[in-house]
């Protein structure tokens, strides 16, 4: 049988170096870090607190500019580009969710959808459209006029990923998604990310410490001291796994 095609690279990071100005010292977050990701996967990015993978994130994803290396998303060289080439590019291809929600008070569920919608230059009508889409997709259909003071921490939480669905992004970001919620609801938050990936083709970069989250990943990278440790595919882990329980029967 022949082994799955594999999907296309979305994402490549080459060389990455980070270095931040403590007083007088200059501390190197990333550490001369390669990375790579395709469409319709999710890849976790795990390690602790302080580890440099909410900083690799920033560097992929246009944020934050590396002190080396090259990022190539979608096919471009991300950051040979003019900062508002950079926005653009975000707002046309990215999508991001990350653990404090990023609500807006004062804005219902649906008005949290369509505002970024009507930065992409739909018509109102159209935003409407796609945010009630969108929020029906992840379970919200009955609370669109909801604004973020009578909605759940899940719920929030949920509407944030309408959100950066909404736009049908190629490329999903996502930090901490789930560190400010309960286990059932951190589950539902996972799968949808899951769901990203496999319904939508995105190539989902979740940054996590739960180590509960790593059953829904495609692969899995650990990431310490400004260093990757280890890449595997939990395909791979999984053959591992029962490679060892048939050695010790």
């Amino acid at each position: 049988m022949n082994a799955p095609h594999p999907q296309p690279i979305a994402l490549q990071g080459a060389g990455l170096v980070k270095r931040f100005k403590t007083g007088r010292t200059h501390i190197e977050v990333l550490k001369s870090i390669d990375f790579d990701c395709r469409h319709g996967e999710m890849t976790m990015v795990m390690g602790p607190s302080g580890s440099g993978k909410s900083t690799l994130i920033a560097a992929l994803s246009g944020l934050l500019r590396p002190d080396e290396g090259k990022v190539t998303a979608l096919g471009e060289d991300l950051w040979s580009q003019r900062p508002g080439r950079i926005d653009k590019f975000r707002l046309d291809h990215c999508g991001f969710i990350f653990q404090g929600f990023n609500l807006f008070g004062a804005l219902t569920a649906l008005q949290q959808v369509t505002t970024i919608l009507k930065y992409k230059g739909y018509s109102p009508a159209e935003a409407r459209d796609r945010a009630a889409i969108a929020l029906t997709e992840v379970g919200l259909g009955k609370r669109l006029e909801q604004r973020p003071a009578e909605l759940s921490g899940g719920e929030k939480q949920r509407v944030a990923i309408a959100r950066a669905l909404a736009k049908d992004p190629r490329l999903l970001f996502a930090d901490e998604p789930t560190s400010a919620l309960d286990g059932e609801n951190g589950q539902i938050v996972i799968k949808l990310l899951q769901r990203a990936a496999k319904e939508h083709g995105a190539a989902v970069i979740c940054v996590t410490h739960d180590p509960r989250l790593e059953a829904y990943a495609d692969r899995i990278i650990h990431i310490e001291d400004g260093r990757i440790l280890d890449d595997r595919r939990t395909a791979d882990v999984a053959a591992q796994a029962k490679q060892s329980a048939l050695a010790g029967a």
